[in-house]
């Protein structure tokens, strides 16, 4: 059984990067317009290194989130009442379905948060302490938004609404997104950064249970 239902979720996670890789949304349109948007506070207000460097974690995630959404908004659309059908005839199980396609989301996050990263830090942090710590932070917040957008296109699918998984993927990241900035900001002036990794970690491993438990019902709900 385990064997069989990691192959499924492996082969859930390959047809989605495959998709994607023909698009090419990530590297040619998303990646190049999280940079644009990256630009855009350092136009505005010139070179204050001071203030660039206290907001630069927050432009950083900030992006990221819409990204994020980006994703979850592309596979609610692209996978289809016939494709959920077909998945269910091949004897698919929901959780498996939950767990590759969450898996392939946060793949492409990693992708996008690793190449902007280092525009972020050019642009905002002349200091450099504690960005280095986004090498821990970036797979936590990856997970996060992937479960979440997974979870949020799967409850807007059984709604036939790809319009409500922004209404229930930004406000559920917020915390994520404010404890991954507050953990730069607290090495940047050496303060205590365990409460908020903590909060990391407890908010991935609940959007993990919560989309695997209600993987079958929400399949249910589709059909």
């Amino acid at each position: 059984m385990m064997p069989s239902f990691w192959r499924q979720v492996i082969e859930i996670a390959r047809k989605d990067l495959r998709t994607e890789i023909r698009s090419g949304e990530v590297l040619m349109i998303t990646v190049p317009f999280g940079a644009a948007a990256l630009m855009l506070i350092p136009l505005a207000i010139g070179t204050d290194a001071p203030l660039l460097e206290r907001i630069g974690p927050g432009m950083y995630w900030s992006v990221v989130l819409l990204f994020g959404v980006l994703v979850t908004v592309r596979h609610s659309a692209s996978e289809g009442r016939a494709q959920q059908d077909l998945l269910g005839l091949l004897g698919v199980e929901p959780a498996a379905h939950f767990v590759g396609r969450g898996g392939a989301s946060f793949v492409l996050l990693m992708l996008f948060e690793v190449v902007l990263a280092p525009v972020a830090l050019a642009l905002y942090g002349s200091d450099p302490a504690g960005w280095w710590w986004l090498l821990a932070v970036l797979p936590l917040v990856a997970a996060g938004l992937s479960l979440l957008g997974t979870l949020a296109s799967s409850i807007a699918a059984s709604v036939a609404s790809s319009t409500l998984v922004p209404l229930i993927v930004v406000p559920l990241a917020v915390p994520m997104l404010l404890a991954a900035t507050q953990i730069v900001e607290g090495l940047r002036i050496d303060a205590t950064i365990l409460g908020w990794l903590l909060l990391l970690v407890v908010m991935d491993l609940l959007l993990a249970v919560a989309g695997v438990l209600s993987a079958r019902a929400l399949q249910e709900a589709i059909r």
